[in-house]
């Protein structure tokens, strides 16, 4: 018996292992790397294996024919492949090919800084990073001017970038140009953006570059995406020294529709009555503001957006006349601005999608110039009659834009659309003498793009564009094409390749011109290397700019007046940009340095030099740390910007020339600024109301900061150019009834 059962054993195995069959190999990828942790599995049926670190696999398989192995692993495809089990060994080399996903792959991010929700890399600047930087006070432009490409500007609102003027650099919120982004410009005062940081979710600051879907700047792309839904029915209350204000903010019982109202008033009356003022007001600004929001879910996938406001503001100031001695010019204005955007997002069927955004906007500015004498009595001065006069200027500003975007395999996409710009321009200019000039501008800008998204792999993409547009006032079209290269270097780190062509037309103040225009022109070439993570950044970025087609001006009986596109120059340079979250505790910080060299000869400039608002060295420090005991946030900030050039361009009539009446360079500039946020709320249970309060300091060493020099009319006298005050000082209280803000706070920034 027992040899009986021996025997059917030995039979046993022997049968078995003739039925089984090994199989053996390696898997690798498109470059013949081993796929560690590799699956392997005979479909329907337990046999399997995981490839080890080296990629190699061994297992046995029992089933006899023609059977699929299935082999997949994270970030590649999936793939079958048909094998004969016929017992023995099986020699099985595998290769798997990268699955191109969001999670790992390359972002093209040449020439541009992007903070979203959606962000694949590390975010750059959040709301609540712009609203706790010191040296931003709240505003947008004020924290960007903090990142490399942007110029340290104090005289004029705007972005200045990479050698570019103000007026270069355009901005979006929702797809949509906005015009009358910032207040309404006041002499030798740089005026605030309109909008709240805190009604934006994500921003792409885009030093140059930027994509085809976006047109009309020269040098820059603000991009700003505004907030969906709220996470729940709110109100908030805001008092400082400086402004009242309210708002309430309703969530639907389904959670797929919202309303808010805002209100705001601002009065700066008992600011200036502490803080001394280089311009003596006659009328402190004093602003109302009231905007609107509406938000519903058209499906799963889409949304529809409502923002409007409108906005008055009003302010009268004299300061010293450098065109006769004892006398003050005088300057007041009156503004009211009114903006409406709205903007569709929808998924359609087979990886299609669109978006639809329409803004309009009003603007009315009444101004008035004049002169006074020491008693403040209104005058009209011999020779300096062209000193009074009252300017009224409104404008009304459309633009519409759609975008159809088709998904494929993997993360290529192709998008494309339409855009059209409108805007109606009346000024109306009355002389001391009661003349009245009338001028009215009136252009449509008609244009067509298209830009596809292109992922050989994960560890390269390109993105290619073009774009055309018409000017019905030029009567001139351009076409210009764009490229951006992206490689993986690194798990954490790539390197980026920009080129573009990018065209804008004249601004509108020197229409007409004594000859006709064309478009300005000019040409990106950006190389960047970046590397992130999700509490650090590090970006070295070089560029060179090379313009043509700039405004040229000729003086025609005392005014200078747009005559040609003659104009030209070219911008080059680096920037180096570190933000660490981690290797200090408690600590957010970042560093960023920029070096320009840029030349131009545009307006009334006698020959190619600097412009006076191009610094060739800035840089900034931010830091933040929470401290946790106090329930405090801690800001500090420092600016730099060596010295800029400055100007006197006179003209001599005998040789119908300009000349540099004077000309040198400022003393650098340095600005430390400093900030409190006091959170009491953190750590309590369930608290009705949530507050932050805000001590904030700007130029707390009251260091003199000089922006350049105003001349006389006959350039005889000069006045330097200086902040309204060496040192501005805010407190504030911001409380929220119903949505606790105070550990996005402290999540932000640390």
């Amino acid at each position: 018996m027992k040899q009986f059962t021996l025997s059917i054993i030995i039979l046993i195995s022997v049968s078995t292992a003739f039925a089984q069959t090994n199989i053996i190999g390696t898997v690798t990828d498109n470059k013949k790397q081993p796929v560690a942790g590799a699956s392997l599995a005979i479909k329907d049926s337990y046999d399997g294996a995981t490839a080890d670190s080296l990629g190699r696999f061994r297992f046995k398989a029992f089933d006899k024919g023609s059977q699929i192995l299935i082999i997949s692993a994270v970030g590649y495809k999936t793939i079958e492949l048909t094998i004969e089990l016929k017992g023995g060994e099986i020699q099985l080399p595998v290769q798997l090919k990268q699955e191109i996903t969001e999670i790992s792959a390359v972002v093209i991010t040449a020439g541009s800084f992007e903070a979203s929700d959606r962000n694949r890399v590390a975010a750059v600047l959040s709301s609540i990073d712009i609203v706790t930087t010191a040296s931003a006070n709240g505003d947008v432009t004020g924290a960007l001017k903090t990142l490399p490409g942007a110029q340290q500007i104090g005289e004029s609102e705007g972005l200045f970038v990479r050698g570019g003027t103000a007026a270069e650099t355009k901005t979006f919120i929702d797809g949509t140009l906005v015009n009358n982004f910032f207040f309404t410009s006041t002499p030798g005062i740089a005026s605030r953006g309109r909008f709240s940081p805190f009604i934006f979710k994500g921003t792409v600051f885009s030093t140059g570059g930027y994509s085809a879907l976006y047109g009309q700047a020269l040098s820059s792309a603000l991009i700003l995406e505004s907030i969906d839904l709220p996470e729940q029915s709110s109100a908030n209350l805001n008092i400082s020294i400086l402004s009242l204000g309210a708002g309430f903010q309703k969530l639907s019982k389904d959670k797929r529709s919202s309303w808010g109202v805002n209100y705001n008033y601002s009065n700066l009356t008992p600011a200036f009555a502490v803080i001394k003022q280089q311009q003596d007001y006659l009328k402190a600004p004093v602003a109302h503001n009231i905007d609107l929001n509406y938000r519903i879910k058209t499906s799963k996938n889409g949304m529809l957006k409502y923002y409007g406001y409108y906005t008055t503001n009003s302010l009268a100031f004299t300061q010293n006349s450098l065109d006769s001695m004892n006398y003050k010019d005088k300057f007041s204005l009156t503004n009211g601005n009114m903006y409406h955007n709205l903007s569709w997002k929808e998924s359609l069927k087979h990886k299609w999608k669109f978006t639809a955004g329409v803004s309009l906007s009003t603007n009315k500015d009444d101004i008035s110039f004049g002169m006074q004498d020491a008693q403040k009595n209104d005058v009209l001065l011999n020779g300096l009659q062209f000193k009074n006069f009252n300017l009224n200027n409104k404008g009304f500003y459309g633009n519409a834009k759609l975008v159809l975007e088709k998904k494929f395999r993997g993360l290529n996409a192709l998008r494309f659309g339409s855009e059209y710009n409108h805007s109606d321009d009346k000024n109306n200019i009355t002389i001391f003498n009661g003349i009245t000039f009338n001028n009215r501008i009136v252009e449509n800008v008609y244009a067509l793009f298209a830009e596809q998204d292109v992922y050989l792999t994960n560890n390269l993409a390109a993105k290619f564009g073009v774009r055309a547009e018409h000017s019905a006032l030029l009567s001139k079209t351009n076409v210009a094409p764009r490229v951006s290269l992206a490689y993986k270097l690194g798990k954490q780190s790539q390197a980026s390749l920009a080129y573009g062509i990018f065209y804008q037309n004249p601004e509108l103040r020197y229409q007409p011109a004594l000859n006709p225009l064309i478009f300005m022109k000019a040409e990106h070439y950006i190389a960047q290397y970046q590397k992130t993570t999700s509490l650090t950044t590090f970006r070295l970025e070089a560029f060179y700019k090379k313009y043509d087609n700039l405004i040229k001006t000729s003086n025609v009986n005392g005014r200078d007046i747009a005559s040609s596109n003659n104009g030209f120059g070219d911008a080059s340079g680096f920037e180096f940009f570190w933000r660490d979250k981690k290797n200090v505790k408690n600590l957010d910080y970042w560093i960023s340095y920029s070096f320009l060299n840029t030349k131009r000869d545009f307006l009334n400039f006698p020959t190619a030099i600097t412009p006076n608002f191009a610094a060739k060295h800035t840089a900034s420090l931010v830091m933040k740390k929470f401290v946790t005991k106090l329930k405090t946030n801690v800001n500090l900030s420092y600016n730099y910007a060596s010295g800029r050039p400055y100007y006197n361009i006179q003209f001599d009539p005998n040789t119908n020339k300009t000349y540099f009446a004077d000309r040198g360079r400022i003393p650098d500039y340095h600005n430390v600024s400093f900030a409190l946020n006091y959170l009491p709320g953190i750590g309590k249970k369930n608290p009705k109301a949530f507050a932050v309060y805000v001590l904030s300091v700007s130029n707390i060493f009251n260091i003199k900061q000089v922006y350049g020099y105003n001349y006389s009319a006959n350039g005889m006298r000069r006045q330097e150019l200086v902040p309204p005050s060496r040192m501005f000082v805010f407190i504030g209280a911001f409380i929220s009834f119903g949505v606790d803000r105070t550990d996005d706070a402290i999540n932000n920034n640390l």
